[in-house]
């Protein structure tokens, strides 16, 4: 099968699983007539492109180009122990908690002056609710102690008004990770809790915010605000930065 049409028929399978072709076009940042294109086969996305593409749907470029595969069952076959904590990851209540894009802080060990700003891209399909965070390194900015680059992708549930952000590591490391929020008691909405991460000196439990982000942005500029962040970055969120400073 040639390659743009392996292409068009791995991009169909994953836009499936979005609203629709224009709530992935507009998620990409990319015009519905040329991703129609590689859906139809008739053209290959070039290399930036391809990058784009494989970033925003969390898969590596041999996926996009492949042959495709079968889909997975929805319940594969378990072993007893390993089927009931998995019905008990995906089992209800769903959170309370929007698909979009939302930027998560981290606080820095030893670093008080310091955060780690990672983009996590939050989906619900139904009552499920998945999740994608995006963890790199600002140019020049390598000391700060939190591995990078991250790429975590896991599921979100709900417990005794909690959220639960459980995932691993598609790179390097591929350890795993636990972020556990809840909704602030203010007029503006901001998550607040722990995240149990993994730096240079081993896992430690660091505190963490999210906050949607409501403005137009695309994928691009999100992933490009990834990163680590001064405190006193006249760009950043002053409710985070009061958060952070005041405990």
């Amino acid at each position: 099968m040639p390659i743009r049409e392996n292409v068009a028929a791995n991009l169909r399978r994953l836009v499936g699983g979005h609203a629709s072709v224009s709530a992935a076009c507009r998620g990409l940042g990319m015009n519905r007539s040329q991703f129609e294109r590689y859906l139809q086969g008739k053209s290959v996305p070039n290399q930036a492109t391809a990058r784009l593409i494989c970033a925003y749907f969390g898969i590596d470029e041999d996926e996009l180009y492949g042959a495709p595969q079968a889909a997975a069952p929805a319940h594969p076959d378990l072993p007893p122990m390993h089927r009931t904590l998995y019905e008990n990851m995906v089992r209800g209540p769903s959170p309370a908690i929007a698909g979009g894009t939302y930027f998560t802080y981290f606080a820095v060990p030893d670093r008080p002056d310091l955060l780690m700003r990672s983009v996590t891209f939050v989906r619900r399909e139904a009552e499920l609710v998945t999740f994608r965070r995006v963890t790199r390194w600002t140019e020049g900015h390598r000391q700060g102690g939190v591995r990078a680059p991250g790429w975590h992708y896991g599921i979100a549930i709900s417990r005794l008004n909690w959220i639960y952000f459980a995932g691993i590591n598609r790179r390097q490391t591929a350890e795993p990770s636990i972020v556990a929020v809840q909704w602030a008691p203010f007029s503006e909405p901001v998550l607040v809790g722990k995240a149990f991460v993994l730096t240079g000196a081993g896992p430690v439990c660091v505190r963490v915010i999210m906050r949607q982000e409501l403005g137009r942005i695309s994928l691009k500029q999100a992933m490009q605000m990834s990163g680590i962040v001064s405190l006193d970055n006249p760009r950043l969120d002053h409710l985070v930065v009061s958060l952070l400073r005041e405990g």
